[in-house]
């Protein structure tokens, strides 16, 4: 029971938000008695703590099977980007949003565990990458890595990329084009461009 209330409770919060889904809500989708979920969370904190560490081992988990795949690292890098988009809600940052303004010390617990995950496995996407000639043998590791996770989070930040003008699946795309274009080699602009033009024929109807 306490997994299929995590499970609903993360499409709901992924959907509606964490701060307009109740616990009643829950438990009208479920079935069940409010009382029956208070037996495995003791309130909406822990429920939603529970729900956001769950999907995020679930994308980690994720991550690392996709690496295991052993594309080249432009490849993987746009794997790994259409798969957390299938676990996220892609068209929204409201939930990212949400989360930090209510949930501050949940939001910055998950950033700290995401922000590892990120670095590490950018770390090696880069040391690949430049091993198979596709990055530049120049870079610096350390600060490319740590940069990316700074522009996968600041473009959730509603207030410079206002969803008026910027979905999130343009936002997401548009940077990691970005942060390939500034570290490829001319082999790796070929693979690169290779990927974006059959990303962008897949995008236009038919």
């Amino acid at each position: 029971m306490k997994e299929r209330i995590i499970e609903k409770a993360t499409d709901m919060f992924m959907t509606l938000g964490f701060k307009s889904v109740t616990m009643d809500d829950i438990a009208t989708e479920l079935g069940i008695s409010k009382k029956t979920i208070y037996q495995h969370f003791c309130n909406k904190r822990s429920l939603v703590e529970a729900t956001t560490f769950n999907m995020f081992n679930t994308i980690s988990d994720g991550i690392d099977n996709i690496i295991e795949m052993d594309k080249n690292s432009i490849e993987e890098v746009f794997i790994i980007r259409e798969f957390i988009a299938q676990h996220l809600n892609d068209e929204s940052s409201s939930p990212h949003y949400q989360l930090q303004k209510f949930f501050p010390k949940i939001f910055a617990c998950l950033l700290t565990k995401q922000f590892e995950k990120v670095h590490s496995s950018m770390v090696d996407n880069l040391r690949k990458g430049i091993k198979n000639g596709l990055f530049r043998d120049d870079i610096n590791i350390e600060f490319i890595s740590r940069i990316y996770f700074t522009g996968l989070t600041g473009v959730k930040d509603q207030t410079i990329f206002p969803t008026t003008m910027f979905t999130m699946p343009q936002l997401t795309r548009q940077f990691l084009e970005y942060h390939l274009r500034g570290i490829v080699t001319p082999k790796g602009l070929n693979v690169l461009e290779n990927i974006l033009n059959k990303n962008n024929k897949s995008l236009t109807p038919e």
